[in-house]
């Protein structure tokens, strides 16, 4: 029953609904219960003084005053602009302190709404937050004119690859503003509600090169702090002599200790507090600009708890050897992380709460050491030596090697079962593979092990047949995992879906070879092809382990086979399917003409490649030997060519 701005709820209780825009303003027409819990007890008198102000205090402290004055236990989370019920007879006051079910859960709606409404936490209640939450009807929307769009796990992406992917699939352009990382998300603003909306509706659009959903979220937020405290020109101005006082020549050291509250800067209403993005920014900026041959810099003091903009200095300011981040706020070791590119000899981290997490000295040392390994000092403490090799040229990681066959013999042994075997499993048809297995050969399939939603990878197909050890713990579901028998390993290949492998990728390592064995490893890409209409077009990498056995002439028999699906890399998906392969056939060569015939003919002795590849180079050169014969020299010395173009 509605009565204005109060109400009367099902079970007879006096409700008040009332917004407070300002705690030390009562709008006309508003109830001002601050002290309702007081003014309904019954046969405690008048009460003035220091009870009224005990209920203010609380009040502003954010507190719920209880049926005694003191904070309630939703003091932490309730908001100031909530539901209020109090009752009608003074008799009931003392009910606010007894255990009630059902205002209990009426209660615990009003956490959750209230939580949703506080400030920075995408919603609006009172006049601070400057946010509103519309729900489905009207979409996002902020009154600040802001949104936070959140990427979880968005660190492990290229920051280019993910922004290109959502401007792709947006159907509202947008800027991103201030893209960062934070522990494991990506979080960026935008200042329009369409585009918050259309980014909304982009999560779980995207596919990652594992195979999962790209989750966005969007919430209201506050502008993004360096719109709210960028230091205007004549400010920096000041904080520029401010900072050339502070400078001494003679030692290249600049000392920042508790700029925030340096007089000069006091005196002109100038706030500099370089845990802000701007601010930090600002100060690098005049270093680098004036100072860029610093070896000593102070910045103890300044309420410091992240690093990120602090990393520049490892290209602007490459002589600093002294970095003073005493009593600060940084909480993990992990921030050392961002500016681990210095070659500083001296460092300090004392009064910093990262200094609590260790459990003795020596962890503290070996972790501050493993990103700063000329450390001579920490804390003005003297260091061990430290030791290690100081290369001062970059080192280049060599390039992977091909195949390892370890004799000619094996390798066309290998590669002709390789190409015999893939020509069927990719044919359609897999029924044929019972001649490759020994009656008691035994096949097994392994996918990464995740703890995501295997439902939303590509690899979803497999993942049911996983024989992962790290996920099945089962010895009875391990054992049904593997497939025994040549039949069943064959009728469990069909079910498999139809796949087209790229010959060209495939790198062989021989790992065990005796005259009645031979183990080899084969890694490579392959896609599933189109089946019925249904492709989810995503390139995947495998490696397999064959264990073989002699069989007839020259051939082999799998007696065990050991299959790792994944999914490709960026690099592995460039490369894969650049150059198809020729599709085997019982007749590799098509009608030629003389003159051809007889020019494949030489190429192929000369370059060494079957008809095929021959037939195919020439082709791809226009019939100019020369050219064909140069292109070839040039690809068989950078790698290029696989093994398959040479067996005969």
């Amino acid at each position: 029953m509605a009565d204005g701005g109060h109400y009367y709820n099902d079970r007879g209780d006096f409700k008040v609904t009332r917004e407070v825009r300002r705690t030390d303003i009562l709008v006309d027409g508003e109830h001002d219960d601050r002290t309702a819990p007081f003014r309904n007890r019954k046969g405690r008198g008048s009460h003035k003084g220091r009870s009224f102000d005990r209920s203010r205090r609380d009040r502003q402290r954010g507190s719920h005053a209880g049926g005694f004055g003191g904070p309630g236990p939703r003091s932490r989370l309730e908001d100031t602009d909530g539901d209020v019920t109090m009752s009608d007879s003074p008799q009931d006051s003392s009910s606010q302190n007894r255990f009630n079910p059902y205002g209990r859960n009426f209660r615990k709606r009003d956490v959750r709404f209230d939580r949703d409404r506080q400030p920075g936490k995408g919603g609006g209640g009172g006049g601070r937050g400057g946010f509103c939450f519309r729900g489905d009807r009207g979409g996002l929307k902020a009154r600040s004119g802001w949104y936070k769009v959140t990427i979880p796990h968005g660190r492990k992406y290229d920051k280019k690859w993910l922004v290109t992917a959502l401007q792709n699939i947006c159907s509202v352009p947008y800027t991103p503003v201030q893209y960062h990382v934070d522990h494991h998300r990506v979080h960026f603003y935008v200042d329009d509600s369409a585009a918050a909306n259309a980014l909304h509706k982009c999560s779980h659009k995207i596919t990652d090169s594992d195979g999962y959903k790209v989750e966005v979220h969007v919430n209201p937020s506050a502008p993004p702090a360096f719109l709210q405290s960028d230091l205007k020109p004549e400010h920096l101005e000041h904080l520029k002599q401010c900072m050339a006082k502070r400078f001494d020549g003679s030692q290249q050291a600049l000392d920042l200790n508790n700029i925030r509250t340096d007089p000069d800067l006091v005196s002109q209403n100038i706030e500099v507090i370089l845990n802000r993005k701007t601010n930090m920014e600002s100060v690098i900026k005049i270093i680098e600009e004036n100072i860029p041959e610093l070896t000593c810099l102070n910045l103890s003091n300044n309420r410091i708890h992240k690093l990120d903009e602090l990393a520049e200095l490892v290209s602007k300011v490459p002589n600093l050897k002294t970095l003073n981040l005493s009593h600060n706020e940084l909480k993990t070791d992990r921030e050392l992380d961002k500016v681990k590119g210095l070659k500083l000899s001296e460092l300090w981290l004392i009064r910093n709460p990262l200094c609590d997490l260790f459990k003795d000295q020596a962890a503290y040392i070996s972790a501050v050491r493993q990103r700063f390994p000329r450390l001579l000092k920490l804390d003005g403490h003297d260091l061990p030596p430290p030791i290690g090799f100081d290369v001062e040229t970059p080192t280049t990681i060599p390039p992977c090697k091909g195949s390892c066959f370890g004799s000619d013999e094996i390798k066309a042994l290998i590669l002709r079962f390789l190409q015999q075997y893939y020509s069927i499993y990719d044919s359609g048809d897999r029924q044929p593979l019972l001649d490759a297995y020994h009656d008691g050969a035994s096949l097994s399939l392994t996918t990464p092990y995740s703890t995501q939603n295997p439902s939303r990878s590509s690899l979803g197909e497999y993942y049911k047949d996983s024989r992962n050890l790290k996920r099945i713990k089962d010895s009875t579901m391990r054992f049904r995992l593997l497939k025994h028998t040549r039949l069943n390993v064959v009728a469990f290949l069909n079910e498999l879906p139809k796949t087209q492998h790229d010959i060209a990728s495939f790198t062989i390592d021989v790992n065990t070879y005796t005259t009645t064995l031979l183990s080899f490893t084969v890694s490579g890409v392959f896609k599933e092809v189109v089946v019925d209409g249904k492709s989810r077009e995503s390139t995947m990498a495998f490696s397999r382990v064959f264990i073989t056995v002699p069989a007839g002439n020259s051939g082999l028999c799998i007696v065990n086979d050991q299959l790792f699906i994944r999914m490709a890399t960026t690099e592995e998906i460039r490369r894969a399917f650049v150059a198809p392969a020729p599709t085997p056939s019982s007749s590799p060569v098509p009608t030629l003409t003389a003159p051809q015939q007889e020019m494949l003919t030489a190429f192929s002795l000369k370059s060494g490649m079957n008809l095929e590849w021959s037939q195919k180079c020439l082709q791809d050169n226009e019939w100019d030997f020369n050219r064909a014969a140069q292109i070839f020299t040039q690809l068989k010395t950078e790698g290029k060519i696989p093994d398959v173009a040479f067996i005969k």
